[in-house]
């Protein structure tokens, strides 16, 4: 059994256009979940190795670890600079420039 399931664009480099392709696969006789890097170039179109898969009877316990990720865990840039302590002045500053700016 062979079913693309959907498609997300991950970005063009020189030239080279990278998806990254969510399917239904079977290999080695059993059906699992594909999830696997697609590039489209010159040289080559095709999948490549950067991927996985994930095996029918693991396909629920996987959905739920994907399912239970919080949509605001995912804003990490957010997260991390208001999680960053603010300066503190304390008068000892050891740049060796005044106030005004002169050294």
């Amino acid at each position: 059994m062979e079913k693309d399931v959907g498609k997300i664009k991950k970005g063009e480099y020189q030239g080279t256009v990278t998806e990254v392709v969510v399917g239904i696969r079977e290999y080695n006789g059993k059906v699992g979940v594909d999830i696997r890097e697609f590039t489209q170039s010159e040289q080559y179109t095709g999948p490549t190795k950067k991927g996985l898969r994930i095996p029918a009877a693991n396909f629920e316990e996987f959905k739920k670890l994907i399912n239970s990720i919080n949509p605001k865990d995912l804003k990490a840039s957010v997260v991390a600079q208001e999680s960053l302590p603010e300066p503190k002045d304390d008068g000892n500053d050891s740049s060796g420039i005044d106030e005004k700016g002169l050294m």
